[in-house]
């Protein structure tokens, strides 16, 4: 005979960040099913037990400031048999003040149906009116599912979703067959009697109204948490959806401060260190603080011109041996990296290539760029022509003039150069004609061609 029980489900939804502040929403689900009539532990009939605890916990809601409470109850209009598996209503909606309404219509109630725990998680989420607040569904029940529908697969849907987050499982008498059963729903706990269960919903209740604590500590090359003033975001892992956004910063006795969260999600953090760092799997134990830890050593990158010349040039970081761009970097700043080895490339005419730069722990790595030249070049009509330089015997492109100017003004890196070029007015390859010409740091020059 497979033994009944009673499940308390903390299912969390369209949390995006948390505060003292914030309203929260509970909604009671309550088991009004026939097998509620039954006897649990010679103590009295399960539905006066969970009637009567509830009951407490609605008068105790009623003095707390920010939070709205609304009731939900199934297998509680039609009788068994026949089944109906659409047995399930929202009786008491979100009010800010029907906790007296909640207690009478608990008082009614007379257990006649079935058990459609599926189908009430599912219609239950749409009944949280629309607002920035923090809902919670608190599911009391005294059996399993009824109605082949699987509570499972819609919790684990709906957390993926982003519309709740991971339930929390209270059994009374539980057979530990169903306890994997329930595991997949959320966090499983049992109950052996109406005082065991009256303290774990006065728990479970506490947890989802305060703040659990954490702190990320970034770690230096000696492992000290050192690292801080970088912006952090906190995933929902599950969902993947934002739930926190903060500026990592030290308290006034230089340690990281103390972040305060909801407990319900297991959070993927992402540290936007450049390169980002990350923390896969943070999970916070409600009512404990929790101290995560992740290398993120950083040194800083001068990249400098001393002619205002090149001011306006951007520079391209990668690390070293991989084609991802992870920054684009102003010429005449500083930026801040997680150490190890790039390459830069540097976007002046033409490019210059850095290999191999060294990122050091709280030092600053400099980059000096050569002043340019200023070469201006001239044509007596409009033609087709490219700028290389000549680089160990070798001509690299730099630049294709443009064939619809007869002037242009160009910035360019001290080398040895040549044009290659031909007015649109000669149809012969052979009139095309080169010019070579050399440049030099804060230097002007004029090139005609003709």
């Amino acid at each position: 005979m497979i033994k009944k029980l009673i499940i308390i489900l903390f299912l969390v939804l369209s949390i995006s960040s948390f505060s003292q502040n914030r309203l929260t929403r509970i909604l009671f689900v309550f088991d009004g099913s026939q097998s509620m009539t039954g006897v649990w532990n010679k103590q009295g009939r399960k539905i006066d037990i969970a009637r009567s605890i509830l009951v407490k916990m609605v008068d105790s809601l009623r003095t707390v400031e920010n939070i709205q409470i609304a009731l939900r109850v199934y297998g509680h209009q039609s009788y068994v048999p026949p089944q109906d598996c659409s047995d399930t209503r929202l009786e008491v909606p979100f009010n800010n003040d029907n906790a007296d309404k909640i207690i009478d219509f608990l008082k009614t109630i007379r257990p006649k149906g079935t058990t459609p725990i599926a189908k009430s998680i599912e219609y239950a989420a749409n009944d949280f009116p629309d607002g920035n607040s923090r809902n919670i569904i608190i599911l009391i029940t005294d059996g399993v599912e009824a109605c082949d529908g699987d509570p499972c697969a819609v919790s684990i849907a709906l957390q993926k979703k982003g519309i709740i987050l991971k339930p929390f499982v209270i059994g009374i008498g539980l057979d530990m067959m169903f306890k994997k059963t329930f595991e997949c729903m959320g966090r499983f706990f049992n109950a052996n009697d109406s005082k065991q269960l009256e303290e774990v919903l006065g728990v479970v209740i506490s947890e989802a109204l305060n703040n659990t604590t954490c702190q990320v500590n970034l770690l230096d090359t000696e492992g000290n948490p050192k690292e801080t003033d970088v912006n952090m975001t906190f995933y929902d892992k599950l969902s993947g959806k934002i739930k926190y956004n903060f500026i990592h910063t030290m308290n006034r006795r230089g340690n990281p401060d103390t972040l305060k969260l909801d407990a319900f999600s297991t959070y993927r953090i992402q540290v936007h260190t450049i390169p980002p760092v990350f923390i896969d799997s943070a999970k916070l134990t409600p009512g404990k603080h929790s101290i995560f830890a992740v290398d993120a050593p950083q040194g800083y990158l001068n990249i400098k011109a001393n002619n205002g010349r090149a001011v306006n040039a951007k520079t391209i970081i990668r690390q070293k041996g991989k084609m991802e761009t992870i920054n684009v970097q102003n010429v005449n700043s500083t930026e801040k990296y997680i150490t190890g080895k790039y390459d830069l490339e540097i976007l002046t005419l033409p490019r210059i290539y850095v290999k191999d730069v060294e990122i050091k722990q709280d030092y600053t790595t400099k980059i000096q760029i050569p002043p340019p030249g200023l070469v201006t070049i001239t044509r007596t009509s409009i033609g087709y022509g490219s700028l290389y330089v000549m680089r160990n015997g070798k001509q690299e492109w730099v630049y294709n003039l443009s064939p619809n100017l007869t002037n242009e003004m160009l910035k360019l890196q001290p080398g040895q150069y040549k044009i290659v070029f031909r007015l649109r007015a000669m149809k012969q390859s052979d009139l095309t004609i080169e010019k070579d010409f050399k440049v030099i740091s804060n230097a002007s020059q004029l090139i005609r061609l003709h």
